[in-house]
Order: C-alpha cells, then structure tokens, then sequence
C-alpha cells in the first residue's frame, strides 16, 4: 500500500508538472539604434503568442549589416530587422538571411519587394527630399525650387546646406538621388555647381536642420532632409498650426526613396517565432505604429496613415532609384569622387 501510494504521489507531480503552463519563449531580434515600437504593441504581441522579445541594438544600418555577416555562422539574434536599399545587396551576398514567404506580402505593394526570393522583405519606407522654408520665399518673392536642376541657378545661391554623405544616412541618400537622376558621367557636375553657388556642407541631419536651415534659425532656406518633415512639423509645433511651415520638393528624381527590410537570420533555433514575429512587422497593427516611433511609413496598403499625415505628407510619384547592386559596388567610389570634388 505504501509503495502504491508513493508510486500515485509519484504520477500526480508528473501530471502537474506537464500540464503546468510554459514560460514564455524567447526571440531575439537585431536592429539598428533607430529602432521603436509602443510598449502596448509589443505587450499586446508577447502576451497573444507567450513570447518575450528580447532586442540587441547593433548600431547604425551599415554596422549592423557588417555584425550579422560576420556572425552569420553562429547567428547573434533570429531576426534582423532595418537594413536597406543602400546595404540589401551586401546583406543578401553575405547570405545572413532565409527565405520566407510570408502571407502578408500580399497587401504589400511590388515596387516596394526588392528581393525576388522573399529573404528580406519590406517594413516601410521614408523619402529624403529637399525642405524648404515657406515663408522665405514668400517674403521674398522667389519661387521655390521644383527639382534639382533649379539648385544651379543664381537665384537660390547661398540658399542650401546639405550633409556629408561619408557621415550621414540622409547625405548619402541625396548623393544617391543625385547619380540616379543625372547618371554616373553628370552628377558630379551637378555637384560641382552647387559648390561653384555657394553650398554649405555639414556632418549631420540635425546641424543641418536645426542649425543651417533658416525655419529653426540658420541662414539656409533649404535642407536636405525628409518627405515627412513638414508634416512632423505639425504635429511636434509647441503651439498649435494649421500647416506646415515648411515643404518637400518631390519633383521627379529630387528624393531618394529608402526602403527597410526584415529577414530571418540562417541557422536560427526559432524559426516559427521568428515567422509570427515578421508576420507581426507586416501587419496593420505594427506598420500604423511606425510613423510617431520611427519617421517612416508602411509599405502594408491596408495600413491607415494619421490624419495629419494624410493632408500633409508628400509622396514623390517618381523618386530616384538605384538598383541595390550598383549601390553595393560603387557607393565608395562616388562617396569618395564626393568628397574629391566637394571638400578638397
């Protein structure tokens, strides 16, 4: 009797033990330091799938991608989300990435699907574009520019700062804008133009937008910054505004469209996390959180923008494009031609 009962004690603490409810899994996902989500989002998706989604910030895109390739052996996370155009190749070359189809491709629209075999796909997409100050050019009866070409005329001397592509995400984004609409034998001619009226270069975005550009008290009426800009203006206005005082020029091939992708590191121990945590990142739920965490926009067609978006943001019809491979063979040379041309 008494080995029977030790042997029933013995089967309850096994039926316990097995029915007991799992801790959550872990993911881990690698990003670029720019990365946000709402912490309601993310609780909400950690609860629905008993996860615990644990992120490793790998610095900017280029020395992210340069972590998950030389860990692609022995990979540091299961998801690596924020490479881009400019660095896709370099990432899909290094083979970091698996293929994976997810279902929700389809409300994403093709211009956005860079690669063919679905190891990296789209998450959102933001435009740099020349900004310009409104009232500037009211008040002094200039029209503003349409496109880059009217950058050369005497009229908008003096007028733009621009950051050092070597230095600078947007900068190099323009740079690019730049070789795409004029071709690799005439950009450095536009370049060279600018520097002959009178072009202000500095490091960064932010010395550029909050201390060049003329809206936050430089003296350069147009910067280079982002599609999104004058509608951010809006919404950040320490005093309430009915519009922006500012605007994109998005005339044909003056913007440079980056686009962020998302992909499934090889040799991950936790696939069918990793598959419901990008199925997450394409989903309405995570790309309409996007825009007030992270300045760009979904690329989910069925993604609702805020109503300020909606009224102010502009949309390049026809941004510059460059295919990533030519990105990924010449962004050093004409970075440093640039730099040549430009600084020296």
């Amino acid at each position: 009797m008494k080995t029977k009962n030790i042997l029933l004690g013995i089967f309850f603490i096994f039926v316990i033990v097995a029915c007991a409810p799992k801790g959550p899994e872990t993911l881990t996902v690698m990003t670029h330091d720019s990365f946000a989500i709402s912490e309601s989002i993310l609780t909400a998706f950690e609860q629905e799938h008993n996860i615990k989604v644990q992120f490793i910030e790998a610095g900017d895109t280029g020395t992210a991608v340069n972590k998950a390739a030389l860990a692609k052996d022995k990979p540091l996370a299961d998801v690596f989300y924020g490479v881009d155009n400019t660095f896709l190749s370099r990432a899909l070359n290094e083979g970091i990435f698996d293929v994976y189809e997810s279902p929700l491709l389809a409300d994403i629209p093709d211009e956005f699907k860079l690669d063919p075999q679905n190891r990296a796909l789209p998450v959102d997409f933001g435009d740099v574009c020349l900004n310009y100050e409104v009232a500037y050019f009211q008040e002094n009866n200039l029209t503003p520019p349409q496109n880059l070409e009217d950058l050369l005329k005497p009229e908008y001397a003096g007028l733009l700062a621009v950051e050092n592509p070597a230095t600078s995400s947007p900068g190099l984004a323009f740079l690019f804008a730049t070789v795409a609409h004029f071709g690799e034998d005439g950009y450095l001619d536009f370049w060279r133009g600018l520097v002959e009226n009178d072009l202000k270069v500095v490091n960064d975005w932010e010395t550029a937008y909050y201390n060049e550009f003329s809206q936050w008290g430089g003296t350069r009426p147009i910067v280079v910054s982002y599609g999104s800009s004058p509608p951010f203006e809006v919404i950040f206005a320490e005093e309430p505004i009915d519009e922006p005082p500012t605007a994109a020029v998005i005339g044909t091939g003056s913007c440079f469209r980056q686009i962020e992708f998302v992909g499934i590191l090889s040799g991950t121990a936790n696939r069918r996390l990793a598959e419901l945590w990008i199925d997450f990142m394409l989903s309405p739920t995570f790309q309409e959180d996007i825009p007030l965490q992270m300045y760009v926009f979904p690329v989910n067609a069925n993604a609702q923008l805020d109503e300020t978006f909606q009224e102010y943001l502009a949309i390049p019809d026809e941004p510059a494009f460059l295919p990533p491979a030519d990105i990924a063979t010449h962004r050093e040379e004409w970075i440093n031609a640039w730099t040549e041309l430009v600084l020296r």
